[in-house]
């Protein structure tokens, strides 16, 4: 992975109100029971053998893991709280390496699941089943925070970040990742994708930032996927698979350095258009971080 640019950001807080494409439509408890309807059924239908975890965080298209991993550093006996964890790739990686790791999620059939991959690969996971917004986790206890693709599922960001705030230890930190809501690509990608994701999705915007800032110090962010996004039109173009008929964003884990010598070059291009302000947030996906304050 090429040197990135980063940011940290030094704009006014917002409300979570005044955020735009933030609108309650009904109500939380039907949100809750859609997700975890959809979340329970893929649970359902994913063999254990089909959960990549070290690819996740260790494929040459693991671009934000990777560099998460970068940031938090040694794992070893810390305290991990995985908020949103699907089917717990996330949680047995940091488990594998040597994390207390505490997983959440609204599924209560992907909190089975995970315990069932802990099992698999010989680690301990707390499973919890709760919400993003209601955690019911210790407070002031966590060294690190992570939440990957979740944050775009939740309505009361700021109940989330208010959450978050509390379940970590003074000077720890959160890191996130999700997609943004500005690149035409994956917005075309996501009217076709309807059978793979849930209708309540809300990717991204600058608004999430501001608001992170409301609860963390050194909020930071970086940006990947900008060009290296030609690897999608690949799959819908000339290897001819739907994206109802495979997730991509599962699919590009499956990519192997060799596979990937054509795109390559896409992903050093995207190293110089991610230090572009303009083009930044035209990327798939942020990853954000913050800090709690000390005391």
């Amino acid at each position: 992975m090429g040197q990135r640019s980063c940011a940290e950001l030094n704009v006014p807080p917002v409300s979570a109100k005044s955020m735009p494409g933030i609108e309650s439509t009904d109500s939380e408890s039907a949100r809750h029971d859609r997700e975890a309807v959809f979340h329970d059924a893929w649970a359902a239908d994913t063999k254990l053998e089909d959960v990549h975890v070290r690819e996740c965080f260790e494929a040459p298209t693991a671009l934000e893991n990777r560099f998460i991993l970068s940031k938090m550093g040694n794992l070893a006996g810390k305290a991990v709280l995985d908020i949103g964890a699907g089917l717990g790739e996330s949680s047995v990686y940091f488990a594998l390496q040597g994390a207390r790791v505490t997983t959440t999620d609204i599924s209560p059939m992907m909190v089975e699941k995970i315990r069932q991959l802990a099992s698999r690969f010989g680690v301990q996971v707390r499973g919890i089943v709760a919400t993003a917004e209601a955690l019911n986790v210790p407070e002031n206890h966590f060294d690190f925070v992570y939440i990957a693709n979740t944050i775009h599922h939740i309505y009361d960001r700021d109940q989330l970040f208010r959450q978050i705030h509390k379940a970590l230890k003074p000077g720890g930190m959160f890191f996130s990742f999700d997609p943004l809501a500005y690149n035409p690509i994956i917005n075309v990608y996501r009217r076709m994708a309807t059978e793979v994701r849930t209708p309540d999705e809300m990717p991204l915007t600058r608004a999430d930032l501001r608001l992170a800032r409301n609860y963390f110090n050194n909020v930071g962010h970086c940006e990947f996927w900008i060009a290296s996004l030609m690897l999608f039109a690949k799959y819908y173009v000339l290897d001819r698979v739907h994206p109802n008929a495979d997730r991509y964003w599962k699919r590009i884990l499956k990519e192997t350095r060799q596979s990937l010598r054509w795109w390559r070059p896409l992903l050093l291009l995207d190293s110089i258009l991610s230090r572009l302000p303009g083009i930044r947030f035209l990327a798939w996906n942020i990853v954000m971080w913050g800090q709690k304050a000390e005391s």
